[in-house]
């Protein structure tokens, strides 16, 4: 299925890409000149990823989508929510730095043919990893636009066979208070692991994405080292990171922020500029450029994927199923 790239009236303004030459010309008013300025000297440090890993991230097939539309790196590795490593935007950056990610185990379960143990190098070997330059929206109603590394979600999923009883898919974050201080903070609300789900429809769609790597490299820590899930027509906490376990399921899994805030963050969390949060509108979006002024733009519906897949919620009340 051919992937909608963003519209030039929709995309972050061109700026730093993956700290390469800062393009002068063409730029849009309105970025700071610290936005466009060399990366500072406090700044997230390039991460190789594991050895098994770097070939295939080197081999990967590119998006042929314009380089302009990208979020700068410098905003995309330091404006994180990654509450294992802190709530602050900044902290995962501060905090994860020496986040081990290799070996990486994830455990399989439930309706599947093919459950266990698994190192995460066995289950990518074999497949063509492939870029994505991708609408990202946070519930908070800010947004960016990212190039993952990764495959499809159906490819993995399908390695493990599940079985017509399945009819969700739940995944978990690691839980290490050691490496993770967000974990050990005795004023965190969420019920650790990190839980998130989706039916297995919607898992299988071409553009669930699982993600092994941003910019042309593996994933940062603060960004979800060594996988995690990338959904972009829902809110972002569905795209969990830092992944250890997969679960096929016959009902519909738990899910962390559902579970803190039932009345704010349902199963579903679709994009929907009709659908207010409880506490703020969600028709608009603040665009992060590094700019002190970001600009807003109108929030699409699906985060502008609707015709790829809107027919997964036909018949649906948008509002109750929020």
């Amino acid at each position: 299925m051919a992937q909608q790239q963003p519209l030039p009236s929709e995309i972050t303004p061109p700026e730093i890409w993956h700290r390469r030459k800062v393009i002068m010309a063409g730029l849009g008013a309105g970025l700071s000149l610290t936005a466009l300025s060399a990366k500072s000297a406090d700044a997230p440090i390039d991460y190789p990823g594991p050895d098994w890993l770097q070939p295939a991230i080197a081999g990967h097939q590119a998006d042929p989508g314009s380089r302009d539309a990208l979020t700068p790196y410098d905003v995309a590795t330091r404006y994180n929510n990654f509450y294992e490593f802190g709530t602050d935007k900044s902290d995962p950056a501060k905090n994860a730095q020496d986040f081990v990610t290799d070996p990486w185990r994830v455990t399989v379960s439930g309706a599947a043919n093919n459950i266990g143990e698994f190192d995460l190098e066995a289950i990518i070997r074999g497949l063509a990893l492939e870029e994505r330059i991708t609408r990202f929206r946070c519930v908070e109603a800010w947004s960016m636009v990212l190039p993952f590394i990764g495959v499809p979600l159906s490819k993995v999923l399908s390695q493990f066979d599940p079985t017509g009883d399945a009819k969700y898919v739940a995944f978990e974050t690691l839980v290490d208070p050691e490496q993770m201080p967000g974990q050990r903070s005795r004023f965190s609300t969420i019920q650790w692991p990190y839980q998130e789900g989706l039916r297995m429809d919607e898992a299988m769609h071409d553009l669930c994405f699982l993600a092994v790597g941003m910019y042309g490299q593996a994933l940062p820590p603060q960004n979800g080292a060594p996988v995690r899930l990338v959904v972009p027509w829902k809110y972002g906490f569905k795209s969990i990171k830092s992944i250890v376990s997969i679960r096929f399921s016959e009902t519909q899994p738990a899910t962390a922020w559902n579970q803190i805030q039932p009345q704010e963050y349902g199963f579903y969390s679709n994009v929907n500029p009709q659908v207010s949060h409880p506490r703020w509108s969600q028709a608009s979006e603040r665009v992060l450029t590094g700019s002190l002024f970001p600009k807003r733009q109108d929030t699409l519906m699906f985060n502008g994927y609707a015709d790829e897949v809107a027919s997964l919620y036909a018949g649906m009340d948008l509002k109750a199923n929020f």
